[in-house]
């Protein structure tokens, strides 16, 4: 199978240099331009040591005549970049935004909430929302993929299924997320420079964070009239990693195993997406360094709600590795095709975190046969 030809827009940030080391193991992947505006000239290795591979070229400012040779854009860039790349692509470019410009339906609210004009409303219609799991039977029809936040990833996962089905109300739900500093870019030292940001939690964008715009339209889209919810995110005192605690209240009492069975039936056949035993408290540090989300179902004192917890790496799974998920299957790839290196460390943590040593020779036999199929 060919190569596809890669131009990575905004290579040097948190998401971009994360993006750039994932494509780099991809095997159908050819990283032909690495594009940047302060970094021209630099190499990547700049900033990350370990991406010294002489097959990567140098920082190059972007220009339209880039993509005539290039199959997939991936654009790590600040909000309102994207769109104008978009109006350069040709018929044999994909787009893949890990920004925003194109993960609402309407410019409307993008000016609602982003204050910034949309400049390319003509192309919101050829993109989709694309939440992998979600919308993996609908991704090849378009050629502008919006990568959905990171925030909206680990809420949007625990709670469709859910309110597909009609199990949880939809009048009350209450959602904690909490995130490493990285979420907010290289930029983060200056914008939160009076705060401890390294011995301190803080929440921000109470009420009125824009990751609300497209987490309310795609839990709109699954029933008649709107879902209400709360959302606050807060900075944590970690580099990376999200961790999303979600109040719900249940239709009927007592119906947290129906709750555990329908997330399980609905994830069985994906990759990425574990549901873990019931009242299983997960953390960040569980999924760190892959594409994994981890989903637990949990009792509270009252019988008629439950508490969802749902982590995710924002980096990879928040990010850039779900924007390789997404090209996988415009491409028609394996889903996990150059993730696999970090599913399969994440299935030694597991094993090795949750099996007894005696047991270590078996398991290591079944991780290469697993292995050698994924």
């Amino acid at each position: 199978m060919p190569k596809l030809n890669v131009l990575v827009a905004g290579s040097t940030g948190y998401i971009g240099v994360q993006l750039v080391k994932l494509l780099n193991k991809h095997k159908y992947v050819n990283i032909k331009y690495l594009c940047g505006s302060s970094s021209v000239g630099k190499k990547i290795s700049y900033f990350d040591k370990s991406l010294n591979s002489k097959r990567l070229p140098k920082i190059i400012k972007f220009n339209k005549n880039l993509l005539k040779d290039i199959d997939v854009i991936f654009t790590a860039l600040p909000n309102g970049e994207a769109q104008k790349i978009s109006q350069y692509i040709h018929e044999n470019n994909t787009l893949i935004d890990l920004a925003a410009d194109f993960r609402l339906d309407s410019a409307k609210d993008y000016l609602k909430w982003y204050k910034l004009k949309h400049n390319a409303p003509h192309n919101i219609k050829k993109s989709i929302y694309a939440l992998p799991e979600i919308k993996k039977n609908n991704i090849k029809s378009f050629k502008i993929l919006g990568n959905p936040g990171c925030y909206p990833t680990s809420i949007l996962l625990p709670l469709i299924p859910l309110i597909k089905k009609k199990l949880i109300s939809t009048k009350n739900i209450i959602i904690d997320s909490k995130s490493g500093y990285s979420g907010a870019g290289r930029g983060v030292h200056k914008k939160y420079k009076d705060k401890n940001l390294y011995e301190s939690i803080s929440a921000y964008g109470v009420g009125f964070h824009r990751h609300n715009s497209e987490i309310q339209q795609e839990l709109n889209r699954l029933k008649k009239g709107k879902v209400e919810f709360d959302f606050t995110p807060h900075l944590t005192p970690m580099f990376r990693g999200i961790l999303s605690t979600i109040y719900i209240d249940l239709k009927k009492p007592n119906s947290l195993e129906l709750i555990n069975k329908e997330l399980i039936s609905f994830y069985k056949k994906n990759y990425f997406v574990k549901i873990l035993k019931k009242n299983t408290f997960i953390s960040t540090n569980d999924v760190i360094n892959t594409n994994m989300c981890h989903i637990s179902v949990c009792n509270t004192k009252r019988k008629d709600r439950i508490i969802l917890l749902s982590a995710i790496d924002n980096l990879i799974k928040g990010g850039s590795g779900q924007a390789i998920q997404n090209m996988n299957l415009k491409f028609g790839f394996k889903e996990n095709e150059g993730l696999q290196w970090k599913y399969f460390f994440y299935l030694l943590w597991f094993f090795f975190h949750h099996v007894h040593l005696c047991k270590i020779k078996i398991i290591l036999i079944l991780l290469n046969l697993i292995f050698m199929k994924i």
